[in-house]
């Protein structure tokens, strides 16, 4: 152990993923030999569509191997405004110079939070969410606000809460819908609430929009489908998750002209370009026209096959607490309640015991409750949750 080490400031309040963190530990207990299901990570395990994989081929065969713009090609530029624009509610059309391409959304959010805000700041955010965007505002040196919403409504907020909860520091909001980890997804009128809220009170609007794609009963909106004043909104999207590329690391900003120019600065001096590669199989994802509509469509498909399966398996014993998700691929379930459940402990347990990873809701600042992805193969999510339900109903009744 090196003991002069000492973290400087910026990292002294950073710890590590616990998404991450379930996921190794499945890793390594399947390196010694036990058989683990994996309902911990945030990705679907579908490939990646044939053409976009063609795409990339072609792409490196043509020697889309060097650097590349530091916000994008332009290409790949332009059909993000133009996908933008097809949402866009307001007069003033989204350009190519109001997008920067990013490795990643992780990268956009973290780039976003870091030229919009500062030491002091506060930052609301609706919680249970996304355990990064903690992080990400905290190495911003700002303050994120966790903003608790409503079990009954999906754990959604409202403007109300979002009142609330803030002060002359507060300086924006950053929304995520569909969300993760509930799977719930904010109506038209909700989301246009929220906005106007933010506009009224002259704060920065982040929406988080990489789930979009994956919704089931009926399509999850946009900010841009809600809102026709984008002067203080920044839109974060992704191939991720709706193309099944988490691996490509490949996302994207859409916001205010000078926004996004301080984003491709700063981008400039950490990282440059997002993989060259990673770019021209966006470019194919996004102007994949009915070939991409026919991919994303099936895979959604299947997903909502495998919520279903996941629900059935989750409630064979009875009623359990949980948030039915109607897009992205997490099921929220609430351990606390039950009598003789250690909720800390529960996640860990499962995984050393029961060989069956998912995330503790501590990550998501509601520790009584679990995260199970769905996104895995149909068999491991039955066989899994179906585990769950067991544990939790031997729990109940010892209990």
């Amino acid at each position: 152990m090196n003991r002069s080490f000492q973290p400087s400031p910026n990292v002294t309040h950073v710890t590590p993923s616990m998404t991450s963190g379930m996921a190794a530990r499945a890793r390594a207990l399947r390196a010694t030999g036990r058989t683990v299901v994996d309902l911990s990570q945030g990705q679907p395990e579908f490939d990646t569509p044939a053409f976009i994989r063609e795409a990339a081929q072609r792409a490196i065969d043509e020697g889309a191997t060097r650097y590349t713009a530091t916000d994008g090609i332009l290409p790949l530029r332009e059909a993000m405004a133009q996908q933008a624009n097809r949402r866009h509610q307001g007069l003033d059309e989204v350009g190519a110079d109001e997008v920067v391409v990013t490795s990643g959304a992780k990268q956009a959010l973290f780039n976003a939070c870091f030229v919009l805000f500062g030491p002091g700041d506060e930052v609301l955010v609706p919680t249970p969410n996304w355990t990064s965007y903690y992080e990400i505002v905290e190495l911003a040196r700002a303050v994120p606000v966790p903003v608790l919403g409503d079990p009954a409504q999906q754990w959604k907020v409202d403007p109300d809460a979002l009142r609330a909860a803030s002060t002359p520091r507060t300086r924006g909001i950053l929304l995520n819908s569909p969300c993760n980890p509930t799977g719930a997804v904010y109506s038209p009128g909700e989301i246009a609430a929220i906005a106007a809220l933010a506009r009224e009170r002259g704060w920065w609007l982040l929406s988080d929009e990489v789930y979009r794609r994956i919704a089931y009963e009926a399509p999850a909106s946009s900010v841009l489908d809600c809102t026709s004043d984008r002067e203080r909104v920044v839109v974060i999207d992704a191939v991720s998750k709706s193309f099944a590329m988490t691996g490509w690391r490949l996302g994207w900003a859409v916001g205010p002209r000078e926004v996004v120019k301080a984003m491709a600065a700063m981008q400039s001096h950490t990282t440059s370009n997002a993989a060259a590669v990673s770019q021209h199989a966006a470019l194919a994802a996004l102007q994949g026209g009915a070939a991409a509509d026919g991919a994303v469509a099936e895979m959604v498909e299947a997903l909502r096959q495998r919520r279903d399966a996941a629900l059935q398996e989750l409630l064979r014993h009875g009623p359990v607490e949980h948030v039915r998700p109607d897009g992205a691929f997490y099921l929220y379930v609430r351990v606390g309640s039950t009598g003789g459940v250690d909720p800390g402990a529960f996640a860990y347990d499962l995984l050393e015991r029961e060989g069956v990873a998912v995330v503790p809701g501590a990550a998501f600042r509601t520790p009584e409750w679990i995260r199970i992805s769905y996104g895995g193969a149909e068999a491991d999510v039955r066989q899994g949750v179906r585990t769950i339900a067991d544990t939790l109903h031997a729990a109940r009744t010892a209990g």
